[in-house]
């Protein structure tokens, strides 16, 4: 792995890494702004008014993405790229540009909408590029890093959102996340791809009408064994993320009494645990079957989140969540790198475009239905409750997962 961001014949890879960085970081901090403004706007209910701005970022998914896949595999990725960051670059900054001082934070919700629109063509274009910029032979341990990046990115934006947002305000964090779009959108239009695979796109059958491709890419995921199976893993593990993504902010500012300060370290520790899986399975991961380590990590995951709730409910130490929330992140840490490395060798090089594009509406919708039902039982029920549920509930879900995946050949 070290090979790769170090040796010159690997520039392009280094640059769409530093790229990859510098955004995420950004998004991380729009993240936390975001918290920050639905705490300002509605302080009686932040879960509801958060799950809508968070619904914002997840419905451009099953209105863009099924189209974003087919014409990612027909545009110059490269291209599709630098449209996307530079045009998010411009959105974002119209927030602090006056929309954030409205009294309603309707139009908030429109210009955030439009932001992840574009964000729906620039993700499967930026992990359908990376094997045009990487020999297959290095595709486990690119994919290691790029994840690798995206949970460091997870660590910095934890402490600059955390703490930028607590001390200036959300206006700081949208500005700082506009910056970092303009530095990845000239840092990507650097790279130079690796022609072979750029002719072999080009010469693609172009006449086929995009509802037929979108109907050919969904038919080619539920087909594909492995990339169905890695689809399953997904939705159980996204629909877990989304029943406790809103409610665990909740129960963290109330455990600690802060509205971004804690959440920023436990995030930041969160990450470290993230990379620290991530880094152990790029290395040592591929003794395994990728079944075998995602379905153990997502129990593991499950078990990790009833012990958190219960051990901070009972005893809200900062010390004991950060080294609770360090290992859950080291077990889930490896489940995203071993999913993306075999779509990556399985999936054929037209198709590469689709099928990510197919995998984001599957853990999306996952994602959304359960946020959005968690966020509503937390009117109803104590945060710690609904956690220790959607723990369990992973248990089990990887309990029967098991025996109908991890003894596939």
């Amino acid at each position: 792995m070290k090979r790769l961001l170090t040796k010159a014949r690997h520039r392009d890879f280094q640059r769409l890494w530093w790229a990859q960085l510098i955004s995420q970081v950004g998004d991380r901090i729009h993240q936390f702004a975001l918290i920050a403004l639905a705490a300002e706007k509605a302080p009686h209910n932040t879960s509801f008014s958060l799950a809508k701005l968070l619904a914002c970022t997840i419905v451009p998914v099953f209105v863009v993405q099924p189209f974003a896949g087919v014409f990612v595999d027909r545009w110059d990725r490269k291209t599709t790229l630098l449209v996307c960051d530079f045009a998010r670059a411009g959105l974002v900054m119209l927030i602090p540009l006056g929309l954030m001082d409205k009294a309603s934070l309707v139009p908030v919700y429109g210009v955030v909408f439009l932001i992840f629109c574009f964000s729906r063509f620039y993700l499967p274009a930026r992990l359908s590029i990376i094997p045009n910029v990487v020999e297959d032979r290095h595709l486990f341990a690119a994919n290691s890093l790029v994840s690798s990046t995206g949970m460091v990115a997870f660590i910095i934006g934890g402490v600059a959102g955390g703490f930028l947002v607590d001390h200036w305000g959300a206006r700081q964090g949208f500005w700082l996340d506009a910056l970092t779009f303009l530095i990845s959108g000239i840092l990507l239009g650097r790279l130079t791809l690796r022609r072979a695979c750029l002719k072999r796109e080009e010469g693609g059958p172009r006449s086929v009408s995009v509802w037929r491709e979108i109907g050919a890419g969904m038919r080619y995921v539920w087909r594909h064994p492995e990339i169905r199976m890695v689809n399953q893993l997904l939705f159980i593990l996204l629909a877990a993320a989304g029943s406790v993504y809103v409610v665990i902010i909740v129960f963290i500012q109330g455990a600690f009494g802060s509205v971004t300060k804690d959440l920023g370290v436990l995030a930041v520790v969160l990450g470290l645990g993230l990379l620290t899986g991530a880094l152990a399975y790029g290395r040592w991961g591929r003794r395994e079957s990728w079944k075998t380590v995602t379905l153990t990590c997502l129990a593991a995951g499950g078990g990790m989140l009833v012990i958190f709730a219960l051990g901070v409910a009972r005893w809200p130490s900062l010390w004991l969540a950060g080294g609770l929330a360090f290992l859950w992140g080291a077990v889930l840490g490896p489940i995203f790198i071993a999913a993306n490395a075999v779509t990556h060798l399985v999936s054929e090089e037209a198709m590469r475009g689709k099928v990510f594009s197919a995998m984001e509406i599957v853990i999306h919708l996952a994602f959304l239905s359960a946020m959005l039902l968690s966020s509503w039982l937390a009117g109803i029920f104590e945060p710690v409750w609904i956690l220790i549920v959607a723990g369990v509930g992973i248990m089990c879900a990887a309990a029967w997962a098991w025996p109908r995946m991890a003894g596939k050949a």
